[in-house]
């Protein structure tokens, strides 16, 4: 593999070297937040979500922030393929500097990105949420005291508490922002989330056609660049950001959920929230993702994309106006990205621990 590397818990490794791995393994796929750098996921999502989990009939919990929570949803639609494909040019052709003539303001950032949801998920709403297989939930963070109003100056002293209160001590952060997690509705009694909440404030609320395209647009409202939404139908009054703020690349507890976690991202590190990003020693792996095949991009292989890297918000500053120039480079990262989702159908066919790194 060239493109592709691979990553496993112990328990994980254990698993492939007694069983392999089939798609009826899997048990939890999450999605993490990252903005454009999800879309070198793209071709993984097509392959995994179209092709190969179609061949198994288990129940599969898909988790969920910001982009993460997009694709997610994006896969429990009737056809999968298709509809990635769509989130993938939908996602590289939107353009909020010249949106109207000028740039955008956060107000309307947020009415744009509404209209596109409306449009994208239009009459699927319904079908998203009651898949036969998939139970989507989507991770939202909800604003507290000096954060409960969608005011400058209370978002500048808030985030600034939660920056240095996270720094102490990451749960206590809940003072200042909690975890609400949308979650698919269920047909007779509550289900638990596939993952433990012990390491952080959580509430979790049944998702519906009423706060379906609230919750799938809070989790993806970035602070100080689009509004947050406000008061979602069935939920705690307040205002919902992004999810990635308390959880950044979701790395939650799955011990205790059935099967595998098959976990598809942008890079090894697996960083709890958006505000540990800077704090390298909460970058390694624990015990939490034990039972988690990652699969991620070499990092040898990022370096030939376009600019060494891959697509990330910093593109939107780089290339301006000039929105052909900064499409034709994401098209470019993204159908690379079709290497990755080769090795890994190659690497399916005979698993090969030998090829499979420690999760660390």
């Amino acid at each position: 593999m060239q493109a592709l590397q691979i990553y496993a818990g112990p328990k994980a490794k254990e698993h492939i070297q007694i069983n392999g791995l089939q798609p009826e393994h899997i048990g939890v796929i999450p999605g993490a937040a990252g903005g454009p750098k999800g879309l070198i996921l793209g071709p993984l999502d097509r392959f995994i979500f179209g092709k190969w989990l179609a061949r198994s009939r288990q129940s599969v919990d898909l988790v969920g922030a910001s982009i993460g929570a997009w694709r997610m949803a994006t896969a429990c639609m009737a056809e999968p393929e298709k509809a990635l494909l769509k989130l993938e040019h939908d996602y590289i052709h939107q353009d909020y500097v010249n949106y109207q003539g000028h740039k955008a303001n956060p107000a309307e950032i947020s009415e744009a990105f509404r209209k596109n949801l409306n449009h994208f998920y239009g009459d699927h709403i319904q079908e998203v949420m009651n898949h036969s297989r998939y139970r989507l939930h989507v991770i939202t963070s909800l604003g507290k005291f000096i954060l409960n109003q969608n005011k400058p100056w209370r978002m500048s002293l808030g985030y600034m508490g939660a920056f240095i209160t996270n720094a102490v001590h990451r749960p206590a952060m809940s003072f200042w922002l909690e975890r609400v997690v949308f979650s698919s509705p269920f047909l007779t009694q509550p289900q638990p989330l596939p993952f433990a909440t012990h390491d952080y404030k959580t509430q979790q609320v049944a998702l519906s056609a009423n706060n379906f395209m609230d919750a799938i647009q809070g989790s993806c409202s970035i602070p100080f660049v689009t509004q947050p939404v406000i008061d979602i139908a069935g939920a705690p009054s307040g205002p919902y950001w992004d999810g990635g703020i308390t959880d950044y690349h979701l790395h939650l507890d799955y011990r205790a959920s059935t099967g595998l976690t098959l976990y598809p991202h942008f890079q090894k590190e697996v960083i709890p929230g958006w505000l540990d990003k800077k704090f390298k020693h909460r970058h390694g792996s624990t015990a939490f993702l034990d039972k988690t095949i990652l699969l991620a991009p070499n990092p040898d292989w990022v370096k030939k994309l376009p600019n060494g890297k891959l697509p990330d918000r910093s593109d939107f500053r780089t290339y301006g106006h000039d929105l052909k120039a900064r499409v034709q480079i994401w098209q470019i990262a993204t159908s690379a990205a079709v290497q990755m989702a080769e090795e890994f159908e190659d690497w399916l066919r005979r698993p090969d621990l030998k090829q499979v790194l420690d999760l660390a």
